[in-house]
């Protein structure tokens, strides 16, 4: 009788335990999930991948891609989302509001170089949206949502240049995010063919290194005030 009792008295403990895990596991599931499904994207494309070896990948079987995403294509979209929304959280991390104009200029130019060189995925799932004209950004209601920082972080930093009177007041910040990017993110697109191309290694350190210092040296020029204007 006391054993039952004992019994008894552990048996809810564990049922309570075994249903906060349900939604951990759950959450663990999705985020695994989501996971295979960036590096399969980023790797195969959209047209390659395979939802089966994302979920093998993930260790789930191969219902659980659908259950959580609703089809291939959802899951692109979250793919999208994930990294979107981690490039996002990245930039807002930048904190430039009281850093001088020139070097935050400089500071926004590396952080986008470093990002790209350390999510290539970002690059590849970008790459491939592309070549779908942007169809599952367009219908993404979170992306739609997402408040891109770029823009007002560079309408900042010039906006207080000019004023201090070290850069040109017809600087426009889209104009800059447009340069910077497209120098940042050609160069990283297009390593293997233009290094095959040019006969040189574009991904060693040291010419990595010099096309950051080219982009920051373009950038900053235009951003100077011309000698008949100063």
């Amino acid at each position: 009788m006391k054993q039952l009792e004992a019994a008894a008295a552990v048996a809810p403990p564990a049922l309570t335990t075994e249903r906060k895990r349900a939604p951990r596991d759950s959450e663990a599931a999705r985020a695994a999930i989501l996971k295979a499904a960036i590096d399969e994207f980023a790797r195969e494309g959209y047209g390659g991948a395979r939802v089966d070896k994302i979920s093998r990948s993930a260790g789930t079987n191969e219902r659980m891609p659908y259950y959580y995403f609703g089809s291939k294509e959802g899951l692109f979209r979250a793919a999208l989302e994930a990294v979107y929304g981690d490039l996002i959280g990245a930039e807002q991390a930048l904190d430039l509001e009281t850093t001088e104009p020139v070097e935050g200029v400089r500071r926004f130019i590396a952080f986008t170089w470093t990002y790209y060189l350390e999510h290539p995925e970002f690059i590849s799932l970008l790459n491939t949206e592309n070549l779908y004209k942007a169809v599952h950004v367009r219908e993404s209601q979170r992306i739609q949502s997402l408040s891109f920082p770029q823009v007002g972080i560079l309408e900042d930093l010039l906006t207080r240049g000019q004023a201090a009177g070290c850069f040109r007041q017809d600087a426009e910040p889209v104009e800059m995010l447009l340069t910077i990017t497209a120098l940042a993110y050609f160069y990283q697109s297009n390593t293997h063919t233009f290094s095959h191309y040019l006969g040189q290694n574009l991904a060693a350190p040291a010419a990595r290194e010099r096309w950051l210092q080219h982009i920051t040296r373009v950038v900053l020029e235009f951003l100077a005030i011309p000698a008949d204007r100063a």
